[in-house]
C-alpha cells in the first residue's frame, strides 16, 4: 500500500518520520516539516535578529492576510479577503460567535437561543456559555451519540424563530463524525439563523467548500493538519456580505482603520481586518507556510484520498487484531461519513495508551474509553499504522492478562 501510494514521497519531508516512533496524534498536533524548522530559523536570525522592527513594514503587516488567503483556496475553497490568521481557536470563535448574535437581536429581540451538540468539543461549549450569559440568551442542547455527530434530522427539530446561532464542529473531535455541511447550512439558514463551523478537525485533511455551501463564519486551528506548531494562531473565515455587519467585540487596534492613526477612538476596518484584535502571531505562521505549500502542491483531493485509505486500513487491523479482545469502533465505518481520524472503544484503553506512550507508540485518548488514531495523510504510512496497531493489540492482550491474574 506504501508502494502505491501517490502521496508517499511527503512522508520524508517531516522531521522524525523515518525514525521507529508511531504517531498516532496528527489531528492534535502535526509533525513539524523539515523545511518549516528550517525557515523558523532562519526567520529568527535574519528577520527578527536581522531586520527587527523593520519586518512589520517589509512584510510581517500583511501575512495574516497573506496566508489567510492561501487557507482560503487551498485549504476551506474560499475566495480572497474572507480568510485571515488571528488569535487561539478561542478567542476566534468568542469574537465571531459574539459578533453573530449581537448582530442577530439587534434584527430581532425573540432571537434569543444558541444551538450546539451536547458533545461538541469543551472550548465551543464554554464559550457559547458564557456568551449565552453576557447576553441574556439561552443554549439549546441537541443530544447526540458519542460515535457520530449532529445530523440534519436532530438540526431542523432544534432550530425555529427564536434561533440566532448554530455552531457545529464540521468533524466531531471525538468519533470523527463528518457533518453534512451543506444541509446543515441550508437547515439554519431556513430558520433564520447564522451558522459557525469548527473546522478544526477537518482544516487539511477533509475538502471544506466554504463559499459553495453558504457558510456564515468559520474558525480553524493550524497546529493539526496544518502543522503550524503548539500554540499557533487559528484562521477565522467571514463571508464577505457580513464583514460589514458584524461588529466583533475585542476592539484592538491592529482590527482599525487606519493601525498607526492611534486615534481617540476605535474605528473599525473595512474587511476582514476588522476582525483582528492584537499583534499578529508571527513564528506560528512562518511555520505552517511550509504545510501550505505541500497541501497546494498535493491538493486537497489527493489527501482526501489518503485519509480515507489510511483510516479504512485501520478499521480494517483493528477489526481483525482488536474485536477479539472486545475493542469496538467509536468512529462511523462508512467513509463518506468520517473525517481524518478513528477511534477504537474498550474500558482499558486509558492504561494502553499510557503504555503504549512508552513505546514510543503515541496515540491519544479521549472518554470514554476511547483510543483516538489520528491519520496525519501527508506524514503517516500504513507501515506505521500496522505497526501501531500490532503494538496496540500487545499491549491490550498484556493489559487484560493482568487484569485476569494469569500475567
Amino acid at each position: 500500500m506504501d508502494r502505491a501510494d501517490g502521496l508517499a514521497h511527503y512522508r520524508k519531508r517531516f522531521v522524525g518520520a523515518a525514525t521507529d516512533l508511531v504517531y498516532f496524534d496528527g489531528n492534535s498536533l502535526g509533525r513539524p516539516p523539515v523545511t518549516a524548522v528550517e525557515r523558523v530559523e532562519q526567520f529568527l536570525r535574519e528577520e527578527w535578529g536581522g531586520r527587527l522592527i523593520r519586518g512589520w513594514d517589509e512584510s510581517w503587516m500583511q501575512l495574516p492576510f497573506e496566508i489567510g488567503d492561501r487557507i482560503g483556496r487551498a485549504v476551506i475553497s474560499a475566495k480572497a479577503g474572507q480568510t485571515v490568521i488571528g488569535d487561539s481557536t478561542t478567542v476566534l470563535l468568542y469574537k465571531l460567535a459574539r459578533a453573530a448574535v449581537d448582530a442577530q437581536l439587534a434584527r430581532d429581540t425573540s432571537r434569543r437561543e444558541i444551538v450546539v451538540d451536547s458533545d461538541n468539543f469543551p472550548t465551543d461549549r464554554y464559550v457559547l456559555e458564557g456568551i449565552a450569559r453576557e447576553r441574556g440568551m439561552r443554549l439549546r442542547w441537541i443530544e447526540v451519540d458519542t460515535s457520530s455527530g449532529v445530523t440534519p434530522e436532530q438540526l431542523a427539530e432544534a432550530v425555529g424563530p427564536e434561533t440566532a446561532l448554530v455552531v457545529v464542529s464540521h468533524v466531531a473531535y471525538r468519533s470523527a463524525y463528518l457533518a453534512e455541511a451543506h444541509e446543515l447550512t441550508r437547515i439554519a439558514h431556513d430558520a433564520g439563523a447564522l451558522i459557525l463551523w469548527d473546522l478544526c478537525h477537518s482544516a487539511g485533511s477533509v475538502p471544506v467548500m466554504a463559499d459553495l455551501w453558504g457558510f456564515d463564519l468559520a474558525v480553524g486551528c493550524t497546529y493539526k493538519y496544518l502543522n503550524g506548531g503548539p500554540g499557533s494562531p487559528a484562521f477565522a473565515y467571514v463571508r464577505d456580505d457580513l464583514q460589514g455587519v458584524l461588529s466583533q467585540p475585542i476592539q484592538g487596534w491592529m482590527g482599525t482603520a487606519d493601525v498607526f492613526a492611534m486615534g481617540p477612538e476605535y474605528a473599525p476596518a473595512d474587511g476582514i481586518r476588522r476582525f483582528l484584535s492584537g499583534t499578529p502571531p508571527i513564528v506560528g505562521m512562518i511555520a505552517m507556510e511550509e504545510s501550505l505549500a505541500m497541501i497546494e502542491e498535493a491538493g486537497m483531493a489527493a489527501i482526501r484520498a489518503k485519509s480515507v485509505a489510511l483510516t479504512s486500513f485501520a478499521i480494517n487491523v483493528a477489526d481483525a487484531w482488536l474485536s477479539p479482545l472486545g475493542v469496538t469502533l467509536a468512529s462511523p465505518v462508512d467513509p463518506e461519513e468520517r473525517g481524518g481520524h478513528v477511534t477504537l472503544q474498550h474500558p482499558a484503553m486509558r492504561e494502553v495508551t499510557a503504555r503504549l506512550w512508552q513505546q514510543d507508540v503515541i496515540p491519544d485518548y479521549r472518554d470514554p474509553g476511547g483510543l483516538r488514531l489520528g491519520l496525519s495523510p501527508l506524514s503517516t504510512s500504513f507501515e506505521e499504522v500496522h505497526r501501531g496497531l500490532a503494538a496496540t493489540r500487545d499491549t491490550l492482550r498484556t493489559v487484560l492478562t493482568e487484569r485476569a491474574g494469569l500475567a
